[in-house]
Formats: structure tokens, sequence, C-alpha cells
């Protein structure tokens, strides 16, 4: 293990204990092959599972492996109108496992998300009976603030690009604080604690994973 994988790990373990005094559970792992290897563990076969179309989960191939049979995956971009997408949504409240990345996540252990109709951060909330995370190490901050500027200047501009919107951040690589039409930082929700004790999971990854 080099020194850089040294700290990440060190720093890992600074961020699940405080995840623990948060009623979450934190796990690490050197690899994204071996992080999917224990999340798909944890997953019983026949499971519904919905997702927050998350790139993080695409990379380190939970998400390939899903597809490949085993579950019941709830897939809102397999929707093709707007009341199939919301019959997906009320099935994915209401599923075994939520699969997501954070666009942040602070050394104390905070959950800082920046979500477009919300429908993300609405089952990191409540809903699904299990939230599973996976996030880069590459998504640690400070503390609050610096996780709002990551996700604005960092995350937002990417994401906005990926899916080709019509936005300042696009164009310029930063942040305008923008009302625009087709602007997707409509809802910033903190996770400070969760009520109930181990529902949220969260899966460090010692790699760069996603915005």
């Amino acid at each position: 293990m080099s020194h850089k994988q040294t700290a990440l790990a060190r720093q890992a373990e600074t961020i699940i204990k405080n995840l623990q005094k948060r009623n979450m559970t934190g796990f690490y792992f050197e690899s994204a092959a071996s992080c999917t290897e224990a999340i798909l563990s944890e997953l019983p076969k026949g499971s519904v599972i919905g997702w927050g179309g998350s790139e993080s989960i695409k990379e380190c191939g939970l998400m390939s492996a899903i597809q490949k049979g085993g579950y019941e995956l709830l897939d809102r971009s397999a929707a093709r109108t707007p009341e199939e997408a919301r019959q997906i949504y009320a099935k994915t409240v209401l599923a075994d496992y939520y699969l997501m990345s954070t666009n942040a996540i602070t050394l104390e252990g905070e959950l800082i998300n920046i979500d477009g109709n919300g429908n993300r951060v609405a089952c990191l909330i409540q809903g699904p009976s299990h939230v599973i995370i996976v996030a880069g190490m590459n998504k640690v901050v400070n503390d609050v603030p610096c996780g709002v500027a990551r996700v604005r200047n960092a995350a937002s501009p990417a994401n906005a690009i990926r899916l080709e919107r019509k936005l300042p951040c696009a164009a310029t690589g930063v942040c305008h604080d923008c009302l625009s039409p087709e602007c997707f930082c409509n809802q910033i929700v903190v996770t400070r604690r969760s009520m109930h004790a181990g529902r949220i999971k969260v899966y460090l990854v010692g790699e760069e994973l996603g915005y």
C-alpha cells in the first residue's frame, strides 16, 4: 500500500467513525471491484432495487452486475412516458434497496446532495428499506459549505455537459447560481443523521468515481 493509499484509508476510517455517531454505517474499499463484490453479497436475489441514475454506480460496475439478472430493477430512464416514470418512482419509494452516490461527504460524516426533481434525495430521506451509497474518496470535503461549493463547481457543470443542458455552468465550468428553466440545482439536502440505525450504508472507495 502506497503512502497515499494509507492516508486515504485512514481518512476513510475517520469518516466511518463519524458516520456511526450519525446512525449510518460506513465501509472502505481500496478498489471499486472489491466494493462491488461486497455490495452484491449483501443484496438477496429477487430484491427490488431502485437507483438514482448515479455515474458512480455505473463506473464501479455495480449497475452492470445487477442488470445481468436476479433482481427487479426499477429504472426510470426506461420509462416511455412521464406517467410511466411517475409509476416507476412510486414503486421505488417502496423498494428493498436504493442505490445512489452522494455529491459530497464531509470528514464529520455529513452527506451533501443537490437534486433537480428531488426524487433522489427523497428516497435518501424516506422510503426504501435500505439505502446504499457508493462514493469515491474524491468526494470528501472538510465541511458542509465546502461540500455545497464542490457540487456547484465540480459536479454540476460536468453533469450539465453530460446531459446537454443549456446552462451557464455548462458553458463556463463554474456555478452562476442561476434560475434557468433547465436548472437541476433545485434541492439542497444535508443529511446530518439517519433516524433509523443502519438504514443508510456508505461504501467509500479509494478511487475517483463520478463527478
